[in-house]
């Protein structure tokens, strides 16, 4: 059975900073992401990882400030979020997709998390 479970969500102030991890169990993935939901707002890529290469993408409002991160060996994906901002609060959740290319679709990806909430209070 495939899972990916969320983990490092909080509530943290402005400015400061969150690590987000995404344990992958059931197969090996290749390229992953993670997205986000805000209240009200539909869901939006993060930032993403492809399989092979290590290639990042990111969203324009989150670059320089989040980095996306894999350990394959611990079968884990990551999420430094720092100088955050109360419009990064969100649920944010891991996605996995089977093939190795990076996507910044939701339709992509064929694995989903539960979702992890992230709160910056002003």
């Amino acid at each position: 059975q495939v899972q990916l479970v969320e983990s490092g969500g909080g509530l943290v102030q402005a400015g400061g900073s969150l690590r987000l991890a995404c344990l992958a169990s059931g197969r090996a993935f290749s390229s992953m992401g993670w997205f986000r939901q805000a209240p009200g707002k539909e869901r939006e890529v993060v930032a993403a990882i492809s399989g092979i290469r290590g290639n990042t993408y990111y969203a324009d409002s989150v670059k320089g400030r989040f980095t996306i991160s894999r350990d394959n060996a611990k079968n884990t994906l990551y999420l430094q979020m720092n100088s955050l901002k109360p419009e990064d609060t969100a649920v944010y959740y891991c996605a996995a997709r089977r093939l190795t290319t990076i996507a910044t679709r939701e339709d992509a990806y064929d694995y989903w998390g539960q979702g992890t909430q992230v709160t910056v209070s002003s």
